[in-house]
Formats: structure tokens, C-alpha cells, sequence
């Protein structure tokens, strides 16, 4: 059997890796694909690196751009290396444009199609994230959802007979990767940090950062945070912030992106977490730190339970009085699968025969 995988974005580059290395074990042929999404060496090739993710087969080098011409480049390049590879199964992850690329394409190739992360519903139609996603289920043949939340979503949608529940891949990785983040890792130390004394923030999605008063009230809501804050800039917001001519108060303190080891480091020894970004989010709730959603919805309603998650949009009276929030009692309750998600989908790839299109 051979695998083509699509992958262009950071959060994509992860869940890869764990898929990988399950098609590796069982024997499985995989040629992956990278569009070039995210190019900058802080946000792909350093994750390439530290998670043992097969070189590229096929780098298709889009780059960054309007939601438009980067999908388009996407699909048009990639249809020629589905064409030529012919593969039983095209996989693609997320939510991101490439998602949409690689989704588009196999379904036009009439390619068998499996989408990682599947059924995941903000229901908020202005996010590009959520016509990626709605987009790559419908044309899918495999659904493998994270939580039941999400086969729930998919049956209203008329896809139940498509939808596994397989469990969460990133919940896969984070038990993979934290042991080998805690030996390897020395970002703490090496940043002068307290664990447990300081707030970790990232902005990255286009509804704060392309929103001047949205970005202007978040910044107002880090210079009134409580103790250091640590900010692992994005491109993106960087761009924003010196387009707006926005300053961060002094106990803001930014740095560049960091590496998916470093990051999870970050955030297990954090205070807090304030963040618009829906991976972030999930690990937060997995290593039990509180957190702060910068967005009026959630893909993952599970992270809300107890108060471990809270909605706050990008309002700074919102956001202070979440960020203040006594720590919730106890641990979050189990919510993302037995930790095997990579090796429940690929025994899935390899046997399931329900989904309707052969190969030409």
C-alpha cells in the first residue's frame, strides 16, 4: 500500500510525524508532501528535525499569499504529483489551505481520501479554517475524528457512515514527545523562567491579527497582566503590530517561534495560557495548564469542561477577567483517546473498503 501525505503548516508537521512513523512500522510506502505553506525555517524546518519527519518527497514550494492563490498554486502543482504517485490513499491533516488543496485534488483524481482531525466544528463560517475543514470532510472517504464530539458532528452532516472514532493524534504526540522535550530541552533555564511564574501568549489567527481594534485590545490586556508574559511571536503578528504601530508593555517579552519540544516546555511550566490557537488550546488541557482562548468559539468543546478553557474574543475586560481565574480543582478528565490514534488509522487505511472511488 502507498500513502501520499499532504502537509504545509506548522500544527500539520506534527501530526505527520506520529502517522509516519505508525505507516513506517507497519510497513506502510508514504510519499510525503510539503506545499511550502509555512516556509520560514522557524515554522517548518525545525519541526522536520526534532520530530523525525521524513524529508519531503515532493516540496511544492507555494509560500505564503492570499487564501486564493495559495490554494490554487497548491492544487494546481499537486495534481500533477497525485497523477504520477497514484497512490491507494491520499491523507491530509487539519484545516489549513493545504488541507483544502490535497482534499480538492484527490477527490477531482477520484483518489481514495482520509482526513486526519475530522468533524471539528467552530461554527463560525467567517474563519477560513472552518470552510477548510467542512470543505476536506465532504470529500473525504475516511473521517478520523478525535472525539465522539466530532462523529456527533459529522452524523448531523450525513457523513456517520465515513466517521471512525479513532482519538486524538496530538494527543499521541504529546505522550511521545514530552519525555524526549523534558531530557532534551533546557528553553526554561535558558530564557531565565520560573515554572509556574509567568503567562504564555500566542496570536497568530486573521480575526486578531488582521483586526487593528481586535489587536489593539489584546495588547492593551497583556500590559495589564499580572508578572512576566511570554510571547513566541508569529510572522503574522509581528507584521500586525508593527503595521498598527502597537507597543507591548515591558513585562511583555517576545521571542521568535519556537520548536514543538520548546513549545511544549512553554506551556507545561506556564502559569497560564492565552492563545487563539486551537492545538494550543487542546495541549494546554492535556498538561493541565488553564488557559485563555482569544476567539468567541472553540473547535474543542471538550477543553471548556471545569473551566480548564474559557472564550474571552479579544475584549481586554474579557480577557483579564479569564486570564484571573481561580485554577480550576483537580485534572482534566480524559476527553482525546487512548493514545494510540496513529496505529488505529492506519489499521484503518490498510482494511477499510467502504469508501466509494477506485483508482483510474
Amino acid at each position: 500500500m502507498k500513502v501520499v501525505t499532504v502537509v504545509g503548516a506548522r500544527p500539520q508537521f506534527v501530526k505527520a510525524a506520529v502517522l509516519s512513523r505508525e505507516l513506517r512500522e507497519q510497513g506502510v510506502e508514504e510519499a510525503l508532501v510539503h506545499t511550502g505553506q509555512h516556509y520560514d525555517a522557524g515554522l517548518s524546518d525545525v519541526f522536520f528535525q526534532e520530530l523525525d519527519l521524513p524529508t519531503p518527497k515532493h516540496h511544492l514550494g507555494v509560500g505564503s499569499g492570499p487564501h486564493g492563490k495559495q490554494t490554487g498554486q497548491a492544487l494546481e502543482r499537486l495534481e500533477r504529483i497525485l497523477e504520477a504517485e497514484r497512490p491507494d490513499w491520499v491523507v491530509v491533516f487539519g484545516d489549513a489551505n493545504s488541507t483544502l488543496a490535497g482534499a480538492l485534488c484527490a477527490a477531482k483524481l477520484h483518489l481514495p481520501l482520509a482526513h486526519v482531525e475530522a468533524g471539528l466544528r467552530s461554527f463560525d463560517r467567517s474563519m477560513p479554517e472552518e470552510i477548510n475543514r467542512i470543505v476536506a470532510d465532504h470529500c473525504a472517504d475516511l473521517l478520523f475524528c478525535p472525539t465522539q464530539t466530532a462523529v456527533d458532528h459529522l452524523a448531523k452532516e450525513g457523513l456517520a457512515e465515513r466517521a471512525r472514532l479513532t482519538g486524538d493524534i496530538m494527543y499521541d504526540s504529546l505522550l511521545q514527545r514530552l519525555p524526549l522535550a523534558e531530557e532534551r530541552s533546557a528553553i526554561i533555564e535558558q530564557l531565565g523562567l520560573t515554572p509556574g511564574g509567568y503567562t504564555l501568549v500566542t496570536v497568530h489567527r486573521a480575526a486578531n491579527t488582521d483586526d487593528p481594534e481586535a489587536l489593539a485590545s489584546i495588547v492593551d490586556a497583556l500590559a495589564l497582566l499580572d508578572g512576566p508574559v511570554l510571547f513566541p511571536m508569529h510572522p503574522r503578528a509581528r507584521l500586525a503590530l508593527a503595521s498598527g504601530d502597537l507597543e507591548l508593555a515591558p513585562h511583555v517579552r517576545v521571542i521568535e517561534p519556537v520548536g514543538y519540544l520548546e513549545m511544549l516546555m512553554l506551556e507545561r511550566n506556564a502559569r497560564a495560557i492565552l492563545t487563539d490557537s486551537g492545538g494550543v488550546q487542546k495541549e494546554a488541557y492535556l498538561l493541565g495548564v488553564p488557559c485563555t482562548t482569544l476567539r468567541e468559539e472553540t473547535e474543542w468543546p471538550e477543553t471548556l469542561v471545569n473551566g480548564w478553557n474559557v472564550l474571552a474574543g479579544a475584549g481586554a475586560e474579557r480577557i483579564l477577567e479569564a486570564a484571573r481565574r481561580p485554577r480550576p480543582a483537580g485534572e482534566p478528565p480524559p476527553a482525546f483517546g487512548d493514545g494510540h490514534a496513529a496505529r488505529h488509522m492506519v489499521e484503518l487505511l490498510r482494511n477499510d473498503s467502504s469508501h466509494s472511488r477506485c483508482l483510474a
